[in-house]
């Protein structure tokens, strides 16, 4: 026993890779097969080297030739090979010749899994890194259910060799997580770096399904990603599903709104619903191929220094019950959103903005740590084909309406305000409401909090019902 001194701080260790496999080889019941495709067999490997494989490898396998991965899973409708689509027909299909091979009579106490990776590693030329699907179909009793958990990563290593390292310890973080962390999915989550370094791989994905993870929420799952530090940028869809941010938005012409949404009001929807029309009025932009997308930073989660989960599910069911797709992402200035929206799209994009961020815009003090200050930002922002689309502001105290004709911005930047107005940059939202004009989120909060009444009328059709059904933002009455 090892002796404890006064003094002794605890400190969590984390198992090796080795110490994790070895624990899953050692379970009698844990039993299951390998399917990799594009970056070796690292997964497996760790398992065979471990020892006592034999217990719970019962096949491992790799299809390479295209031709074979087809005769064996089937053709995908677009003819990738590096898809989630191609990953789920990989785990449905080695679990099902698992249950056919192996009897259930013979193998009664058996938890059977299907663990599978699709990766494309980095290319010769050094071009494009790599990135990839992984997955795993497992469970926990011989007579319940299947439960999933597929996730995205990309390689951020310039090395093929040490990419396929990085995906094998991956796997088998995966692997162990799922049968010994699935009652704390955030804890698995973090779990998937074990032994690894986030400048080895970003996760950008993950999707729980199952009885085990009946209530979990993928979108908070989302947040964890990016609160975590393990991507910049997160996706979901209305039905709270998570989405590949580089597959939606592929090739795409982008509509973005930024906003805290907190809740989102008859405001954030005129912005939209008018800024979608100037936009799909664009000559370069087709509407058929155009994704629109509400954005809150992590910068608008965070109270008194924490995020506030239950705040965010708040808002996020409110934007999905609109139909939205709503991203999460750390970054606080615009030209850094627009940079990571130009690494999926070379087609146009638009922001739409109220006068107030606008203003933030103009504003030199965001850009101090950059050695080219505003400027720098500027060309990043602007260098694209982006337009930006203003909403106009009443002011309290005069009653003046403000647009981008009379905006006032600081005098050392009047100029530079000029220059991207002159050119077709910055657009006035036109046909927008009046009446809605001094409608304000804090307000509504307030007249919530207050138990007031009257808030109702400044937020969409069918959300108010929402707010009061479900006890949002501190509903209580």
């Amino acid at each position: 026993m090892a002796v404890t001194l006064k003094g002794d701080k605890e400190i969590s260790i984390i198992p090796t890779t080795k110490g994790k496999s070895l624990r899953i080889n050692l379970n009698e019941n844990i039993y299951g097969t390998f399917s990799e495709i594009g970056a070796g067999q690292e997964t497996v490997r760790n398992f065979f080297r471990s020892g006592g494989s034999s217990g719970t490898i019962a096949k491992a396998m790799s299809a390479y030739d295209k031709d074979f991965s087809d005769a064996i899973y089937g053709m995908e409708d677009d003819h990738r090979y590096v898809t989630e689509g191609r990953l789920k027909k990989m785990l449905k299909h080695e679990i099902r010749l698992m249950e056919q091979r192996l009897s259930r009579d013979k193998h009664p106490n058996k938890f059977f899994f299907s663990y599978a990776n699709t990766v494309a590693t980095i290319d010769f030329a050094k071009q494009f890194k790599g990135h990839g699907w992984v997955g795993i179909r497992f469970q926990l009793d011989p007579l319940e259910d299947y439960n999933e958990i597929v996730l995205h990563l990309r390689f951020k290593e310039t090395d093929g060799t040490l990419q396929q390292e990085t995906l094998g310890k991956l796997g088998v973080n995966l692997i162990y997580g799922a049968f010994y962390m699935n009652d704390n999915p955030k804890d698995l989550l973090a779990s998937l770096y074990d032994n690894l370094h986030k400048d080895q791989l970003e996760i950008d994905m993950i999707n729980f399904s199952g009885p085990r993870f009946m209530y979990v929420d993928n979108r908070l799952m989302s947040l964890q990603l990016v609160k975590n530090g393990m991507t910049n940028a997160v996706m979901f869809d209305s039905n709270g599903s998570n989405l590949l941010p580089a597959h939606v938005l592929y090739k795409k012409n982008i509509l973005a709104l930024r906003g805290s949404f907190r809740p989102v009001t008859r405001v954030n929807m005129d912005m939209y619903e008018n800024a979608k029309k100037q936009f799909f009025g664009e000559k370069k932009v087709e509407e058929e191929n155009t994704k629109i997308v509400f954005e809150i930073t992590l910068a608008n989660l965070r109270s008194e220094g924490k995020i506030n989960e239950r705040d965010f599910l708040d808002r996020a069911e409110l934007l999905c019950s609109l139909g939205q797709n709503v991203m999460i992402t750390n970054f606080q200035e615009y030209y850094k959103l627009v940079e990571y929206f130009s690494e999926f799209s070379k087609f146009r994009i638009g922001l739409a903005m109220g006068v107030e961020s606008l203003v933030q815009i103009f504003d030199e003090k965001y850009y101090r740590n950059l050695s080219g200050g505003i400027l720098e930002a500027f060309g990043k922002l602007f260098f694209k084909d982006l337009k930006i689309y203003m909403y106009p502001l009443k002011d309290k105290e005069t009653g003046e309406l403000i647009t981008s004709e009379n905006l006032k911005v600081h005098p050392r930047m009047i100029e530079l305000y000029k220059f991207f107005k002159t050119n077709g940059k910055l657009i006035d939202i036109k046909n927008y409401d009046p009446e809605i004009l001094e409608v304000f989120s804090r307000t509504i909060l307030e007249l919530i909090a207050k138990s007031k009444k009257g808030w109702e009328e400044m937020v969409p059709e069918g959300i108010a019902d929402l707010i009061k059904s479900r006890k949002l933002f501190g509903y209580s009455r």
